[in-house]
């Protein structure tokens, strides 16, 4: 996709347009298009100066003009003071402030990256989703950002694409991808959900009950279920409340993972099937403690199992 839009491959179908413009058969240099890759791409026997200028030195860009766009991409991406150091000379994080540096030199009417954080270490990576995302906010132009780390996602979109086999499973904000997904495969792949399999036992407006191995579980209604369909409800784990009260689903605490800010609860259910529940730690549930589980039907969705796809 990146290279369609980039104009490296054709599509064989549709359109191509940025900000009204129809660019699907125009060059490459002719699309005003930036591009930061996986790999850092950096030549090593260039200074960061030199590196972050080459899309200009192609384009013929020179001299004042060269100098400016150089001084003002350096100090967004703060590399003052290493204008003459080499990539060796730099910090994994340094070295992907000059590729982001090289892709907005330019001042591009849209920037293309290709999963940019791969390469770079846990905290690294989170301090520079929080840089990426300042300078898409500071330049005010549409980012195209590929990655297959559904947090990076979540963290820096205002719209976000699931893609699968090539196909856009779901396009929208992603407050509503997260929290209205409208096929399985994004119910399943973004957050943290459990997956309960059974057979729907009735069906009501935009509500289906489905019984999962002996649990009556209610859940929003997706793809025309009705009674008597195979189903999968999913339903994610910070979703699902915990409670000493007796509610709907009784339970064993098995574990309690810590995570640091929350805790990864895993409970037992009487119909041999566990569960997993992501709340706030508490210090006072310990294994074999008795508890109960419950959610709103608002909060789960059921679709057809994968066996009633096919």
């Amino acid at each position: 996709m990146l290279r369609m839009i980039a104009g490296l491959e054709k599509p064989s179908s549709g359109r191509i347009l940025i900000g009204g413009k129809d660019i699907t058969d125009a060059p490459p240099y002719r699309r005003g298009i930036g591009m930061v890759f996986q790999d850092f791409l950096l030549f090593p026997h260039k200074t960061v100066a030199e590196n972050i200028s080459f899309p200009l030195k192609m384009q013929g860009v020179t001299g004042e003009k060269m100098a400016e766009n150089l001084a003002w991409v350096c100090k967004l991406v703060r590399l003052n003071g290493l204008e003459e150091r080499y990539p060796h000379q730099l910090s994994g994080g340094q070295k992907q402030r000059v590729a982001l540096a090289r892709g907005l030199v330019s001042r591009p009417s849209l920037l293309l990256l290709d999963e940019p954080l791969a390469n770079l270490d846990r905290e690294l990576r989170k301090e520079m989703e929080i840089e990426i995302r300042r300078f898409q906010i500071e330049l005010g132009i549409p980012f195209v950002y590929v990655t297959h780390n559904q947090e990076e996602a979540l963290t820096m979109s205002d719209r976000m694409a699931v893609m699968r086999n090539g196909r856009m499973e779901q396009v929208g904000d992603k407050f509503d991808l997260y929290h209205d997904p409208a096929t399985r495969f994004v119910a399943s792949f973004l957050g943290s959900s459990n997956a309960l399999k059974g057979k729907v036992t009735a069906a009501e407006g935009d509500v289906v009950e489905v019984d999962w191995a002996g649990h009556k579980v209610r859940a929003r209604r997706h793809d025309r279920l009705g009674a008597g369909d195979d189903a999968v409800v999913y339903i994610k784990s910070e979703k699902i409340r915990l409670s000493d009260t007796p509610t709907t689903m009784p339970g064993t605490l098995r574990d309690a993972i810590f995570k640091g800010q929350y805790v990864d609860y895993l409970v037992s259910l009487g119909n041999g099937h566990e569960i997993i529940v992501s709340g706030a730690p508490t210090g006072t549930m310990k294994p074999s403690h008795k508890l109960h589980l419950d959610w709103d039907a608002a909060s789960a969705d059921a679709f057809p199992a994968p066996e009633a796809l096919q």
